[in-house]
């Protein structure tokens, strides 16, 4: 019998209306290091060219794409398409797909306004998973460019395993 690991999260794609104002925003805003600037790609016999006819099809044409990382290592690459439009309502979450990414930011708070300073969107007021019990906080967000994204206080793994947590809280016997 094989033993399966779990696969370690390499990069996200992300596509936006003006890629420049995204790389401004991600690397002020969120932090992220810049390691590819927006780099034009081509329809061509080169080999990205024939991987994203791979993928997109015949008649792509061209985009521009940059690539940057998070703190803990994550690749986001930012794709602006010819003709990209932001949708009025890009959060159609009852539909198949990616609805939204999550950063870790100790303070939910802080950052949530300098994400509607820049342009993005507070989708609802930041809430404790767990009030009275454990101090973990999260908002729902929205970039300048219509991508939802969330902000978790702690860690994935601190938010959702069990006695993760022991702080001197009401009920709890410190």
């Amino acid at each position: 019998m094989s033993i399966v690991y779990p696969r370690s999260f390499s990069h996200i794609g992300l596509s936006v209306t003006d890629l420049d104002a995204a790389v401004k925003f991600y690397t002020e805003v969120m932090g992220w290091y810049l390691i590819m600037p927006p780099t034009t790609i081509e329809e061509d016999e080169s080999a990205i060219g024939v991987m994203c006819t791979d993928v997109f099809g015949a008649g792509w044409g061209s985009f521009r794409i940059a690539h940057l990382s998070t703190g803990d290592r994550i690749g986001v690459e930012i794709f602006e398409f010819r003709n990209a439009q932001k949708p009025e309502n890009n959060f159609e979450y009852w539909k198949t797909g990616v609805f939204h990414f999550c950063v870790q930011d100790p303070d939910v708070e802080g950052l949530a306004a300098k994400i509607v300073a820049a342009g993005g969107k507070q989708r609802m007021p930041v809430r404790e998973y767990f009030p009275g019990e454990k101090p973990y906080r999260m908002v729902y967000m929205e970039d300048p460019f219509g991508n939802i994204l969330e902000i978790y206080s702690h860690s994935y793994e601190l938010t959702y395993s069990a006695g993760a947590y022991q702080g001197n809280t009401p009920g709890n016997k410190a």
